[in-house]
Parts: C-alpha cells; structure tokens; sequence
C-alpha cells in the first residue's frame, strides 16, 4: 500500500470516527434532556406541616445543620454550589424563601414532601442535582418543622436555580452512571419512625442518613458520581483498613473534627466536606453519629 493511499484511509477512518462521535454526543445529549424532563408518579402522601415555636426551631437546626444552607444559603436566597470554569459545569441551588413569584411560592404540603424526601417537582419532574437522597429518611415531624422554619423566613432576593451540566455529565447521566436522586430512592418506601434523640445507634444512624450521598449508601465513600473532577472522593466511613474513622480515637475526637475541618494530626479534611453546616451539628447528634459509624460492617473503600 502507497504512503498516499495509507494516509488517505487513515483521513477517511479519522473523519468516520469523528462523525460518529459527533452522532453519540448528539444523541446522548438529548436522552439526557428527555430523562430530566420525565415524569415520576409517585402516591399521595398526607403530611401535616408543623407549627408552633418548637418545629420551627427544629426546623432551623436541621436547616443549618444538615447541609441546606450550603446550597440554598442562611437566608434560603440560594448560592453558587458548583462553578467549574474548566468543564462549564455549574450549579447554583434555587432561592426557597417565602414570598410572591418564587419558585416555592404556593407549594402544598405535599409538594414540600416530594420535593425534600424524594426529590420530584411538583410538576413531576426530576429535581436535578437536588440531594434528596440525604432526606429520604427524614421522619414526617422533621420534615414538616423544616418547612415551618423556610416559611417562616423573611423573603430573600435569590433566584431560580441553574444547573449546566459539561457534556461528559450529560453522558453519563443519559447512561444511568449517574443518577439525579429519583432514581436512587426507594419511593415505596415508607418514611423513618421517630427515634429517642440519644447517643444510640438508633439515632446515630438516623443522622448518618444525612451522609449517604457522598459517601455512599454503604459509607463506604469512592469517587463521587458526577462530582467535577478536581473533587476528592469520599472517605470511607466504615471501619476497618482504609477507613477515615481510624484516624479518631473517640467521640470527643470525632466531633472536633467535624467542627474543624481538620484531624487529630491538624491536616485538613476535604474542602468538599460541608463544615460550614456540620460544625452546627449539637452534641448528642455528632456522638450518636460516631457511635452509629464504629458499629457497621467493614466495606472495601469505594463500595458505594
């Protein structure tokens, strides 16, 4: 074969795979649209939102605390979570203050409890991004005090929210990869039964559900589906060789770090980690969940 003809094939296999490169990025994209656009049927269900002082400052406590203010802000205005100028990728978590013309304005009980434990508009639509998966467990008097404490807050001056997923998320999404929280909860499942608030196992891993995920619904941490790239994996919260809780000899230790950021030894944890909100975590819930984390099966790190 001629030098010419060699390279002529090899322009024609370039073009080829260019093209049906082209053709999979087109067509991935677009089944990822249609599946953020799907509908998830889901059964009534009757939650009674709270009222009164006490669910309201229950309600601030598991705002604060839980990871919501690291996406939606203190004033429930919404923030910038994610905004990678290397991939594009961008998110930016919706104002869900009270007050006309936002985006929760008129939203039903039932629609408060879609939206938080299984992570469904109500419109039926995906909530993208959203990490309901966290809450899914949370029990109805929970739920109902957090959506007392967001009503009762002074309308902010957020926005909608955005996210702008780079081509390879896209991808992976259109191929199940990576999951938008509907897909990952158990929707027949029936909700968390209250618990005695104690260090007990029983309550440990009611707050350990806040951690899943992360870390995975084994704690067993790993790359962080759909994460930008730059973000480190999850630590493997389970005991035995790889895992982070060997760094922490006790409780008392534990919960430093968690209102640190940083190891007994003094090197940072992961900038990832949310501390702004698990820094408020009191001190029974902190114990319990150290408790909770000693106590499961060892799992491989990564074993999600």
């Amino acid at each position: 074969m001629t030098t010419k003809r060699w390279m002529r094939r090899a322009a024609v296999a370039l073009m080829a795979g260019v093209l049906l490169a082209a053709v999979a990025v087109f067509v991935g994209t677009r089944l990822a649209d249609r599946k953020a656009q799907r509908q998830v049927v889901l059964p009534p269900y009757p939650l009674v939102l709270g009222q009164g002082a006490a669910a309201v400052e229950r309600g601030r406590y598991l705002y604060t605390s839980r990871g919501c203010a690291d996406c939606h802000g203190d004033d429930a205005g919404g923030r910038v979570v994610i905004d990678d100028a290397k991939t594009g990728f961008l998110v930016r978590g919706p104002d869900i203050s009270p007050g006309p013309g936002k985006g929760v304005a008129g939203y039903t009980a039932a629609d408060w409890e879609r939206s938080i434990r299984h992570g469904v508009r109500p419109d039926g639509r995906p909530l993208l991004v959203m990490p309901s998966e966290d809450y899914n467990r949370l029990t109805d008097d929970d739920t109902s005090a957090l959506v007392a404490y967001l009503q009762q807050l002074a309308p902010a001056s957020g926005g909608p929210g955005v996210v702008r997923m780079p081509v390879v998320v896209k991808l992976l999404y259109a191929a199940g990869l990576v999951q938008d929280a509907a897909e990952k909860i158990d929707h027949g499942r029936p909700p968390s039964q209250p618990v005695a608030e104690g260090v007990s196992l029983a309550h440990g891993g009611y707050v350990a559900s806040m951690c899943i995920g992360c870390h995975g619904g084994q704690l067993s941490g790993g790359k962080i589906p759909g994460a930008p790239p730059d973000w480190p994996a999850a630590a493997n919260l389970t005991p035995g060789d790889g895992s982070a809780m060997t760094r922490y000899a006790d409780g008392p230790q534990f919960a430093a770090m968690m209102r640190t950021g940083r190891r007994p030894d003094g090197s940072p944890v992961s900038p990832v980690m949310p501390f702004s909100s698990l820094a408020r975590m009191n001190e029974t819930d902190l114990a319990a969940l150290y408790l909770y984390l000693k106590s499961v099966p060892p799992r491989p790190f990564g074993e999600r």
